[in-house]
């Protein structure tokens, strides 16, 4: 037993008396975790785990240039500006645009704020106009740790929400799910009764589209609202095969999964994200933004 105490110390001592630059190359080819948990070993091994070499290889080779030199406050060394990142989310320099890291892959997820969207609410077609726009408003908002208002909609018969993203800020080869996230008034009138929305998201020449469906019934402040109204169930979505109901977040807001797609190489210009409908008349709602996260996270 002693004589393996011995041979551990004396092992860790030659490691020690390693090159700090040789030591941080070997961290960096293993992991976050990993780095963290060497900086504890000795104060050799405190220098090189915390470097800029290290962190460096941690975070994503196109991490945009917004992000590396334009985050506030300025993160002063790598690690820094890691662990701002997997903290996240993070406002880029556009002021509409958020970033974090995954905390299992590493890759980068976004929110798009509502003002980065194209977002039309309609009320009714006139002949020889076509839809008649309703303005809607900005209002501030809680619940949101980075962005401090959102776009409210009133009553409109048609409503059509749009969201890009360049593909070469995605992490290269991952697959991303898509989400808006929402909210509703007290005063919202239903937008729910199993009418299907389609979406659409195309990247690169391929386009996928599916049908979702806004539902408000599992909102706990308009539970009582709808079961005096007959409010219909998720089970209605899932008889109809419309199975993606909106659902409540930690963060008291609502969020609807609209679809996945595939980063490839990142080099297949812009994402676009489209609901459109023309369903049923729905007012009150209220759109933060849209998520896109990287498959396996919760939103």
């Amino acid at each position: 037993m002693m004589e393996s105490v011995a041979t551990a110390t004396t092992i860790a001592c030659e490691i020690a008396r390693l090159p700090v630059d040789l030591i941080s190359a070997l961290i960096a080819r293993t992991g976050p975790r990993d780095a963290c948990r060497a900086a504890v070993v000795s104060p050799t091994f405190h220098t090189a785990a915390d470097s800029d070499i290290v962190w460096n290889s941690f975070l994503p080779s196109n991490l945009p240039l917004s992000a590396l030199g334009e985050l506030s406050p300025l993160a002063p060394s790598k690690k820094a500006l890691f662990m701002q990142l997997f903290d996240g989310p993070v406002l880029l320099a556009d002021g509409l645009t958020s970033i974090w890291l995954d905390k299992e892959t590493g890759a980068m997820c976004y929110m798009l704020s509502a003002r980065k969207l194209n977002i039309d609410w309609s009320e009714v077609p006139i002949a020889g106009y076509g839809w008649i726009p309703i303005n809607y408003r900005w209002i501030p908002i809680t619940g949101s740790r980075i962005f401090s208002d959102a776009a409210k909609c009133w009553s409109g018969l048609r409503m059509e929400i749009h969201g890009k993203i360049n593909s070469s800020m995605l992490s290269k080869h991952t697959t991303y799910t898509a989400y808006i996230v929402l909210g509703v008034d007290d005063g919202c009138c239903c937008f729910g009764s199993c009418q299907k929305t389609p979406v659409t998201i195309s990247l690169g020449g391929r386009m996928s589209t599916r049908d979702v469906l806004l539902d408000s019934h599992d909102l706990e402040h308009l539970h009582s609202w709808q079961m005096r109204r007959g409010g219909i169930s998720r089970a209605c979505g899932a008889l109809l095969g419309y199975p993606r109901f909106s659902s409540q977040r930690a963060d008291g807001w609502m969020e609807l999964e609209l679809g996945d797609f595939h980063s490839g190489e990142g080099d297949d210009g812009e994402v676009s994200i489209s609901l459109v409908d023309t369903s049923f008349r729905r007012s009150g709602l209220i759109v933060l933004g849209i998520e896109i996260i990287a498959k396996g996270q919760e939103a």
